[in-house]
């Protein structure tokens, strides 16, 4: 893999778990993710009339992903509600990347070499590693982190060959939040219009932090996806988990303990990568 692709999906790791972190570190953790959400939408609406737009055959993607990414953003929000970061997010993380490898070799022919299959056996195995099922009531948080794995497998997908018949890599993703943002922000404002507007207020600048980072770190996925096979680029990706850990030991004071190996491995796994 090209160090420019590296470094970017890696710079687009730690972004992915810093939002990440902002949403568990949230009071009401179902409103922040929308206040993320619909502060990107907000961004791309106000970015996208200055760049090229993407081809018309990549509309279809683009509409799938933002149904399967409003699922995301709710389940995430109750998955942190019920269970540890540490527990959710490794789950969620470490599921997907084998979810979309095998997809893309059965059914999309995406041919990997058995070194990119290593690197994303050691990441994943490293992710998962760091699962620790401790108290009573994480088995609803377990199975909504396990399903949100899916609902990830199925939008890198989609967004992986999507975003390769774009040809606007950027674009292509700022339709993809802004048609996400709308009928989030909507169905809250309906649901609680005093609730969703306290919130909004007290926690708009948290809201367009977490936005623009959720938009550039998946920017820089997608780009990354036009460069080099979706499998690879989404394993990679998941050394997110390395900077959720170091974020969720640090800001919000979740122990440790055998994480630092499981660390250890991710670390690998990403070298591995490299190599390919």
């Amino acid at each position: 893999m090209q160090v420019v692709v590296f470094g970017s999906v890696l710079l687009a790791a730690f972004l992915h778990a810093a939002w990440n972190a902002v949403v568990k570190g949230a009071g009401d953790k179902l409103l922040t993710a929308i206040v993320v959400a619909g502060s990107a939408a907000l961004i791309a609406a106000l970015v996208l009339p200055f760049l090229p737009q993407p081809d018309p055959a990549s509309w279809p993607y683009i509409a799938t992903s933002a149904s399967i990414h409003v699922v995301y953003f709710v389940m995430i929000a109750y998955a942190y509600h019920l269970a540890d970061m540490s527990q959710t997010y490794p789950l969620m993380r470490g599921t997907a990347p084998f979810l979309v490898a095998a997809v893309s070799a059965l059914v999309l022919r995406e041919s990997l070499p058995s070194l990119s299959w290593i690197g994303i056996s050691l990441i994943s195995f490293g992710v998962l590693s760091m699962v620790s099922i401790k108290q009573e009531g994480d088995g609803k948080g377990i199975a909504l982190a396990l399903f949100n794995a899916v609902i990830i497998a199925s939008y890198t997908l989609v967004d992986g060959f999507g975003v390769r018949h774009s040809d606007a890599s950027t674009a292509y993703t700022l339709w993809v939040f802004l048609l996400t943002g709308i009928p989030l922000v909507c169905w809250v404002i309906v649901a609680n219009r005093r609730r969703a507007f306290r919130h909004i207020g007290a926690n708009w600048v948290v809201g367009l932090l977490g936005g623009s980072g959720t938009l550039v770190a998946y920017s820089l996925v997608l780009w990354a996806m036009t460069k080099a096979p979706v499998a690879v680029v989404a394993a990679l990706r998941e050394t997110s988990i390395l900077f959720g850990t170091i974020i969720s030991v640090l800001v919000l004071k979740e122990r440790l303990g055998r994480r630092l190996a499981a660390a250890c491995i991710i670390a690998l796994g990403a070298i591995v990568l490299r190599l390919t």
